[in-house]
């Protein structure tokens, strides 16, 4: 049975994960490969599995293809971990998106920005508000992009029965402790900034614990090793860590528009789980920079 809201929220407070959309060479989803990388993730113990998001590549899925992957996740994990599927685009499109998502079993939603357009905060609240009031799954804020909250609308959406988080990709402190101070304990907050243990610390300085790694799609033990040294205060671990395999990471996806999921991608390949190449207009890795990939990821082991 999927979680209530506030018990997903619960759970919403450590180590969680984007897996990858596996794709065929001819360029379908691939769900048997799906069923076996969701398999894999499980074994690493993630607090939660974010599907169909962001590194899910939720952009290029068709509608049909969006309800398979998240039917197909439901029944792959069987509640050893929650599930929750992004959902996204326009109003009525996210709202069906998160219908479609409750129908299949996710214990919650990610509501993405709202496509490509600029709104002022009432029409943000109205946009969440919408998502959350059409769906009895526990609903998280995604901000970022064209979606920068004041904390004045947050505080109105928390007052939503189903909205139970906060997920911030935007990295401005200021607002996202004067968002908390907002909401109180209302909402879990999360850290969504790309390669979020970049920025750890300082959202650990928050308060904000729960961040999203999208590097345990390919090397759950750095991602594990990482979230107890950080977790545990062990610096020393963390400075290593970031130093040693998350800053050239950061520095080789930075390099290419798109790479921080490609790159996540050619990291499964070079593990020896390949799930297909990435879906255009995204890029995939050169020759070049998947060798620079292998030995950053044979650093990261190492240490």
């Amino acid at each position: 049975m999927p979680l209530p809201p506030r018990q997903l929220q619960a759970q919403l407070r450590g180590l969680l994960s984007f897996p990858v959309t596996p794709f065929t060479p001819d360029d379908t989803i691939d769900l048997r490969r799906y069923r076996e990388h969701l398999r894999y993730m499980v074994e690493g113990r993630p607090d939660a599995l974010f599907v169909c998001g962001g590194t899910g590549e939720f952009f290029s899925l068709r509608p049909d293809e969006y309800q398979a992957l998240v039917r197909t996740a439901v029944e792959e994990v069987r509640g050893d971990v929650p599930v929750v599927a992004a959902t996204g685009y326009g109003t009525k499109l996210a709202v069906e998106y998160a219908q479609v998502a409750e129908r299949e079993g996710a214990d919650g939603l990610l509501v993405l920005p709202p496509y490509l357009l600029q709104a002022e905060q009432e029409g943000l609240y109205e946009h969440y508000r919408a998502v959350a009031a059409a769906t009895s799954r526990g609903t998280i804020i995604y901000q970022r992009d064209n979606a920068i909250f004041a904390p004045a609308t947050v505080r109105r959406l928390a007052e939503l029965p189903t909205v139970i988080g906060f997920k911030d990709g935007h990295g401005d402190m200021e607002r996202l402790i004067r968002i908390s101070l907002a909401v109180g304990d209302r909402l879990v907050m999360i850290n969504g900034m790309p390669t979020a243990e970049m920025s750890a610390r300082a959202f650990f300085g928050a308060g904000v614990t729960a961040y999203s790694s999208a590097v345990f799609n390919f090397v759950p033990e750095i991602a594990r090793a990482f979230h107890t040294a950080i977790s545990q205060g062990d610096q020393v671990r963390v400075e290593s860590l970031l130093e040693g395999f998350y800053r050239p990471f950061v520095d080789l996806r930075d390099r290419v528009k798109g790479y921080a999921v490609a790159l996540i991608k050619a990291g499964l390949k070079i593990q020896g789980r390949p799930v297909g190449p990435a879906r255009s207009p995204l890029l995939n890795p050169t020759a070049e920079h998947e060798a620079e990939l292998r030995a950053i990821i044979m650093r990261g082991l190492a240490l």
